[in-house]
């Protein structure tokens, strides 16, 4: 089930405004078709439309944004696999990943997640999970940033499924390499993943790609 938007009540007033339009967008534009993605046709026609819009919404305002969704789905992916943990906040349960090492002060983008999940909240009530917004914004923020040769990292609306209801530091900690880590360091915590070298160069290299845009 789809956990509720965390930070709506407090848009900024030029991103609300930005998100209002969009929303009477998809609203017109629920039934269209959307792309070759099909999950979400039947419960969410608009899901895709809308985090699409969102995303070129806040990558528009700061084109960096597009380097800092791909980095978020990527520190997600690496902890408990791509399930939104990294999403969540300190509970009396347990302590999140916001505050790893890796991730401490450095991610960003939260929330363009917490304005699509607001929208598409509205428009189909706990249906789009935040694991499946995360993966397709990642996805659209690097087709933003216009760099489309070459590999395009990130995953298709209904890839990732179910939202995580807890986070790991430790695994956090353990798990994702580090601004410090060594070739060699970096190599195996990839390799752990199933992904190769090629796989690594392509997720650091759309990243670059999209921070220098």
């Amino acid at each position: 089930m789809a956990r509720p938007p965390r930070a709506a009540a407090s848009l900024p007033q030029h991103r609300l405004s930005v998100v209002v339009l969009g929303l009477l967008l998809f609203r017109a534009a629920a039934k269209a078709q959307l792309s070759g993605d099909s999950y979400y046709d039947a419960s969410c026609p608009a899901a895709l439309l809308t985090i699409r819009t969102v995303v070129s919404a806040a990558v528009l305002l700061d084109p960096r944004m597009g380097a800092s969704l791909l980095r978020l789905h990527f520190h997600d992916c690496f902890v408990q696999g791509c399930d939104a943990s990294v999403l969540l906040d300190d509970t009396g349960n347990f302590t999140g990943e916001k505050g790893a090492g890796p991730n401490a002060g450095s991610l960003r983008g939260f929330e363009v997640v917490d304005n699509a999940k607001m929208l598409l909240e509205t428009l189909c009530p706990q249906t789009v999970s935040c694991a499946d917004i995360l993966a397709v914004a990642a996805r659209d923020a690097v087709v933003q940033s216009f760099y489309t040769r070459g590999p395009v990292m990130g995953g298709s609306a209904g890839e990732e499924g179910r939202d995580s209801p807890t986070a790991s530091a430790s695994l956090a900690n353990s798990d994702l390499p580090s601004p410090s880590s060594t070739l060699a360091t970096l190599l195996t915590a990839f390799s752990n993943k199933g992904l190769t070298t090629t796989d690594m160069v392509a997720l650091s290299v759309d990243r670059q790609k999209t921070l220098l845009s």
